[in-house]
């Protein structure tokens, strides 16, 4: 079983996917899986924050500012996405920020 991604890591996109944007929802192609993927529109938002490193807990702290949503909602389904981006290889996931 794999382990969670916690509010205290870090997450970034792994290079090597074509994502383009189908009537406001985004869709990704895996090169490396050979699959494709429907983010769907909060999910390509997600997607666009996690290019450059970022904490998953100032990923929902941002995304809070955004949308009308609460705390733990938000940390149970951003966490779920990432679980799911992690699990088909599609994400880093560090401890840290690299300094």
């Amino acid at each position: 079983m794999s382990q969670s991604v916690a509010l205290m890591k870090v997450v970034q996109q792994k290079e090597g996917q074509i994502v383009s944007d189908m009537d406001g929802e985004r869709v990704m192609l895996s090169i490396e899986n050979g699959k494709y993927y429907n983010l769907g529109e909060l999910g390509g938002e997600i997607w666009d924050r996690i290019e450059e490193p970022k904490a998953v807990r100032d990923l929902i702290e941002d995304l809070l500012e955004t949308y009308e949503v609460e705390r733990g909602m938000c940390e149970e389904q951003v966490q779920s996405f990432l679980n799911h981006l992690k699990e088909e290889n599609l994400i880093e996931v560090k401890a840290k920020a690299s300094e």
